[in-house]
């Protein structure tokens, strides 16, 4: 690990102006990544500025929705009865990912910026470009079996390892950020990126910036919902493919979906037209047959990950299902229902 320097931040105005002095420095929370990060030599900040004295620990009730704060972790959004009764999506996603020890000490904001797992991003003996740009990336033709399937580059293939971004993004979260230049809101579906030709950056944010909170709107599809998470093993794995279904229905019929998946892009991949044409239909897996397809048109595997289009289609008229049946995948029994 490369030496650093040190300083504690006891609020968000010298927090920012500490990062704008340094670019080279980094915000530290949980650490839960970062630390891994910098152990591997793949991230070599100069300075960590020490975030978790800021007041930012609170979940509060906003404009009919929760506003959650950056440092909140990861275990007291999960089971924080607010969340569990109007979020049960939120709530599920974050209990389907990571070990409890982990999720004690993981911070919301923290969740949105964990890097990717790909093991060629790891390795620091391998071109990656996410790691440094313009060398090339490795799992174009190596072992990318845990690789994405829509909106790849040719600069890259990694995916987003994050289960709660993929239940935020369903529900149209917002994320709330300060930098330099003042507070900004940023749309869910707005704040992660596609690699695209610059891979190394995964989010919209400024450099300066930091994560205040998490805003979640009024409607949490409370009644109809699931998390569907398929990995390696039931437990502790990051997704091959997840799926985050919510749905309002009207007898059999559907008024309003949302599908968003993990383990298949840069970030968490969502189709409104998708949604849009679910919006009508009678609520069978046919619908979800067809709305599945529509929903991987352009997927394309690069050979290890080939399976990965059949196993993300049958995930979601899975996922489909049993939103629309009320019957949410168990986070504890995570045998596929």
């Amino acid at each position: 690990m490369n030496r650093f320097s040190y300083v504690r931040a006891e609020d968000v105005q010298s927090a920012v102006r500490a990062r704008a002095q340094d670019p080279s420095a980094c915000f530290i929370a949980g650490g839960t990544n970062l630390l891994d990060l910098m152990k591997y030599h793949v991230e070599a900040p100069t300075r960590l500025i020490d975030i978790t004295h800021l007041p930012l620990k609170a979940i509060e009730e906003v404009d009919g929705g929760l506003r959650i704060g950056a440092l909140v972790p990861n275990t007291d959004v999960a089971y924080d009865a607010r969340v569990e009764q109007r979020y049960p999506l939120l709530a599920s996603a974050i209990l389907a990912g990571a070990t409890a020890q982990l999720r004690n000490m993981a911070s919301t904001g923290g969740n949105l910026l964990q890097r990717t797992r790909c093991l060629y991003f790891y390795d620091t003996a391998t071109p990656c470009n996410k790691r440094q740009p313009g060398t090339g990336c490795a799992a174009l033709n190596g072992l990318n079996r845990q690789h994405a399937i829509l909106g790849t580059s040719d600069h890259c293939i990694a995916t987003h390892p994050s289960d709660m971004a993929v239940a935020l993004a369903a529900l149209d979260a917002t994320v709330r950020v300060a930098g330099s230049a003042g507070e900004r809101r940023i749309a869910f579906e707005d704040f992660h990126r596609l690699p695209g030709n610059e891979p190394e950056r995964d989010t919209n944010m400024r450099p300066d910036e930091l994560i205040l909170s998490v805003d979640l709107p009024t409607e949490g599809f409370a009644g109809n919902y699931t998390y569907l998470k398929l990995r390696d093993r039931l437990s502790y794995a990051f997704a091959l493919v997840s799926v985050a279904a919510a749905l309002r229905l009207e007898g059999d019929r559907i008024v309003e979906a949302r599908l968003a998946m993990g383990g298949v892009a840069h970030k968490p991949w969502r189709d409104r037209e998708v949604e849009q044409r679910l919006a009508g239909q009678p609520a069978t897996k046919e619908s979800f047959r067809q709305a599945a397809l529509q929903f991987l048109q352009g997927a394309q595997g690069k050979g290890f990950n080939d399976f990965k289009i059949e196993l993300a289609r049958r995930a979601i008229v899975r996922a489909l299902g049993q939103a629309a049946a009320g019957t949410p995948q168990s986070q504890t029994d995570k045998r596929i229902q």
